[in-house]
Order: C-alpha cells, then sequence, then structure tokens
C-alpha cells in the first residue's frame, strides 16, 4: 500500500533479544508479517530492531508450529534470493459472532480475515434466549465439516454487541421486560459456556473499526475516525496504529454526537444517520422493510424513499465529520455501512458534497473515504478479537 511505504512497526518498548521474552518477539514477528504481508527474515530483523539471529530462531518456531509459511523465493538481487514469509491460513481460525438489533450474524474466519463460513437470523428484536439459540445451532453448523486439526486451530469466539443493548426500546419497538433480560446476563460466561472456547466480548462498532484496522483500509492509516451506519451508527477511533477503545470500552461513540442541520433542532446523530430511519419510512409507505436486512437484496425498488435517506444521512454525517475532526486531526475519515456497496458510495459520495458547505475554517478538509470490510464488519471484527488476544501485538507503533 502507497501509504505505508518503509514504515516499520516496533513494540512501544521494542523487540528485545532476552530468550524469556520470546513470546512477545513472536508478536512482533507475527504483527509485521500481519500488518506489511509477506517479509523476509531481514527485512522483519530490520523493522523490528531484533537481532537476525532472533528473527531466525522465532521465524523456525513458528514455521514449526504452523502459523506462517515460505513463500516463493524473490530472486534478480546481489545475493542469495530472500523468502518471504507470510502468515499461514491453515493455521489460526476464529469465530465472531455479531449481536445486532435486527440480526445476529456467525463467522468463521482465518488469520487473513477471510470468511470460510458465515450464517444469518434476522428477528424483531434480540434477546438472550434467541441469540443463545442462533450461537448453539450455527456453532454446530458452522464448524461441522472441520477436521480435528483444524477444530485445535480455533483460537476463540469474539462476540460483538451494542453498548447497553437495552436502550432505545422504544425506536426499534421492542417490549421493555424482554429487552430488560439484557441488562443482567452475563454475556461472556453465557457463550462460553455454549462454545467451551475462550471468549472476548466488544462494542459492536468498535468491532467493525477493529476488522476495517486488521483486514482493512485501515492499514493504510496511522490515525482515523471510523463511522458504521447500521441499525444505528457509531464509530470507532484509531490513534497510533491502535484501535481506541476509551476508559469504558465506548471510544468513537458517535452516535451521541448532537448534530444540527440549518434551522432544524439540535438532536443526535443517531436519530438522523441510522438504517432505522429508512425501515420506519418503508413501513409507512407500506414496502416490505425486513428486505434491507437480506445482504442478498440490494435495495431497488423504493429509490425515491432511499435517495431522501441517503441525503439525510449525508447531510448528518458531514456535521458530524466536521466535529470529530475538530477534536483530533485524523489523517482519513473511513464510512462503512450495513447495506449494498453501491449504496455505501453513495452516501460517502454526498457526505463529501455536504462537507464542502460547512464552515471548516480552523481545522484542516476532513477527507472522506469508503471503508472495505462491507456489511460483515462486526462479525469479522470480532472473530479477529481472540487472534489478536493471543498471537499480535495489542498496541503496536508503525514508526
Amino acid at each position: 500500500m502507497s501509504d505505508m511505504g518503509d514504515t516499520a512497526i516496533r513494540d512501544p518498548m521494542g523487540g528485545v533479544n532476552q530468550s524469556g521474552v520470546r513470546d512477545h518477539n513472536e508478536r512482533l514477528v507475527l504483527s509485521l508479517i500481519q500488518r506489511h504481508g509477506g517479509l523476509a527474515s531481514a527485512e522483519i530483523a530490520r523493522r523490528s530492531n531484533l537481532s537476525a539471529q532472533t528473527v531466525s530462531i522465532i521465524i523456525r518456531a513458528l514455521e514449526k508450529d504452523g502459523l506462517l509459511s515460505r513463500g516463493e523465493p524473490v530472486r534478480g538481487k546481489v545475493g542469495k534470493p530472500s523468502v518471504p514469509m507470510t502468515l499461514n491460513p491453515d493455521g489460526i481460525l476464529s469465530l465472531g459472532l455479531n449481536i445486532g438489533r435486527r440480526s445476529a450474524d456467525l463467522v468463521l474466519i482465518d488469520v487473513t480475515g477471510t470468511v470460510h463460513g458465515q450464517l444469518k437470523k434476522t428477528y424483531a428484536y434480540p434477546t438472550p434466549h434467541v441469540v443463545m439459540q442462533f450461537l448453539t445451532e450455527g456453532m454446530t453448523k458452522i464448524t461441522g465439516g472441520l477436521t480435528k486439526k483444524q477444530l485445535g486451530c480455533i483460537a476463540g469466539i469474539g462476540v460483538a454487541a451494542p453498548f447497553e443493548l437495552w436502550n432505545w426500546l422504544d425506536t426499534v419497538n421492542a417490549p421493555k421486560e424482554a429487552m430488560q433480560l439484557w441488562k443482567d446476563f452475563d454475556l461472556k460466561s453465557a457463550v462460553e459456556n455454549r462454545t467451551g472456547l475462550p471468549v472476548v466480548v466488544q462494542n459492536d462498532t468498535t468491532s467493525a473499526c477493529t476488522a476495517e484496522h486488521i483486514f482493512g483500509r485501515g492499514r493504510e492509516f496511522a490515525d482515523y475516525a471510523y463511522f458504521f451506519i447500521g441499525s444505528f451508527i457509531g464509530g470507532g477511533v484509531v490513534l497510533n496504529d491502535t484501535v481506541y477503545s476509551g476508559r469504558t470500552g465506548n471510544a468513537g461513540a458517535f452516535g451521541t454526537i448532537p448534530v444540527r442541520y440549518g434551522t432544524a433542532q439540535s438532536s443526535q446523530l443517531i436519530h438522523n444517520a441510522s438504517i432505522y430511519l429508512l425501515e420506519k419510512r418503508l413501513e409507512k409507505s407500506g414496502n416490505d422493510a425486513s428486505v434491507i436486512w437480506n445482504p442478498d437484496h440490494n435495495w431497488e425498488g423504493f429509490e425515491d424513499i432511499l435517495s431522501d435517506w441517503i441525503e439525510q444521512t449525508a447531510r448528518h454525517l458531514a456535521v458530524a465529520v466536521v466535529a470529530v475532526s475538530s477534536v483530533i486531526d485524523f489523517q482519513r475519515i473511513l464510512v462503512d455501512a450495513n447495506c449494498p456497496q453501491p449504496i455505501r458510495e453513495r452516501i460517502v459520495d454526498l457526505t463529501r458534497l455536504e462537507i464542502a458547505k460547512l464552515d471548516t475554517q480552523g481545522i484542516a478538509d476532513p477527507i472522506v473515504s469508503e471503508a472495505s470490510i462491507g456489511r460483515n464488519a462486526r462479525a469479522i471484527g470480532a472473530a479477529s478479537l481472540p487472534v489478536i488476544e493471543r498471537y499480535f501485538l495489542s498496541q503496536p507503533s508503525f514508526a
């Protein structure tokens, strides 16, 4: 990727050559390769500040454990041909569960982010019983075809869920009694009991941001703001090449940003740029609103309503983009959504035009781009969490 040039990844403390911290250095090597793609041992040593001998020992160990693979030798330069080391997609698998307000998703990915299996369940509103039943049945289906060796490669299961799932009941027409069950529900323990796997739980839009950062365009930038337009809009923050979750794990809660366009009364972004608004408009007009939650539907057949929703979303998203850009001078603003890619493209294009109408004096003009992961970002991000926890550095520094 052109933006990255010859940047090097370094742990905040740098690589250390003592044998007692080899696990730390293994994570450093794996993080380097994950970030930059195939790297020869000499390049790993240069970027990590580890000795060539230490890197050689680490590579042999990781290769023996099935975590790294050797690429084709690169010839054409003076001296011995270099052999790039890459992550072995067969070496690490992971599961991700996304609990949304209108649907749940279960995915199986490998260490490169490739999806090997996915299931979806839609509902009027989520309850612990419905979600746990989906997880139990889904686990059987999604892992049923795996060999014993592949099952042993599963790092764990990550869970992405909205912050305070029981809130905004009137917005999604969910009964208070059913949704309040989430308030005292120990989600992590329940998933552990159902799967027998290590569990990592994270806010859903932070998980989507994590997917973009690990597997998508996020690798191009050290600092960026990320918006994900789902049933409710949310986001994530990346600082110094690290997804920043914040003191309570809810950093990037961009849906709560107060926005006002023209003479309209100020209200939160979540009530002006979320997919539930499109759903309500479709229901009011007599259309089948359920189609927008079907990943195979291209959102055709209701263009007038869709265009109005896109315009409203872009107008208010532009205000929020300027607001977050006045706090941190982000390299980029990335936007993803639970919608077909052409719709996401229209939202981003129109948001750029709306930003041009706003007063941005005092800040650099925000650069808004499409993210790259797409509708499955929250589940894929969830699945990446156990992999990060077990194999990568949680806070690498790319200098």
